[in-house]
């Protein structure tokens, strides 16, 4: 965003067309409305019951999509008090109670007690350069489950680097984003 407030719409599922209020802050981008409808066109039978993290969840939008489409629950991690605040309140307002807003950073979430998630979608602020970090992080230690569902958002001629176990599923292109979606492969036995 531009530093201007502003809003987004949820596309598809029970929230359709419900409106997210975006505080205006440097550096938050919300996924381009074409690359988040693709992107829950790939994920539309996985979504069903699935436990959802939206690390730098920013707007949250991505995770209330998958809520609006049949999540079990979601986790947003966002640092910025605002942002976090915008978020609970979004949640607050469409009557959503399956989500859950961690104020902390990423890394420091990371940190913290595992728990596993179907689906997780990564999207740090493109400045940070935090990708290849954040990936290896949830790579390890029990955060995601066996046969978990990655998004991992970028600017558009760049591929991070990812767990040797995450094998490329499909990616899409909108203007200056790069969009890929992951799957946690099982450890050969």
């Amino acid at each position: 965003m531009n530093g201007r407030p502003g809003r987004i719409r949820i596309i598809g599922g029970s929230l359709r067309n419900s409106r997210l209020e975006v505080p205006g802050l440097p550096g938050l981008r919300p996924t381009p409305e074409r690359l988040r409808e693709t992107l829950f066109n790939w994920l539309a039978p996985m979504l069903a019951g699935a436990r959802v993290l939206d690390l730098c969840a920013g707007t949250g939008a991505l995770g209330i999509e998958a809520l609006s489409r049949g999540a079990a629950g979601a986790c947003f991690v966002e640092p910025e008090a605002s942002a976090a605040r915008a978020l609970r309140d979004n949640l607050a307002r469409l009557k959503v109670t399956a989500g859950e807003v961690v104020a902390v950073d990423a890394q420091g979430f990371l940190r913290g007690a595992a728990r596993p998630f179907d689906l997780v979608f990564l999207d740090p602020p493109f400045a940070l350069d935090l990708w290849s970090v954040l990936a290896a992080r949830l790579g390890q230690a029990g955060w995601l489950a066996a046969r978990a569902w990655i998004y991992l958002e970028s600017p558009r001629e760049l591929a991070p680097a990812v767990p040797a176990n995450w094998s490329l599923h499909r990616e899409g292109r909108a203007g200056e984003v790069r969009g890929a979606l992951y799957q946690r492969a099982l450890p050969l036995s």
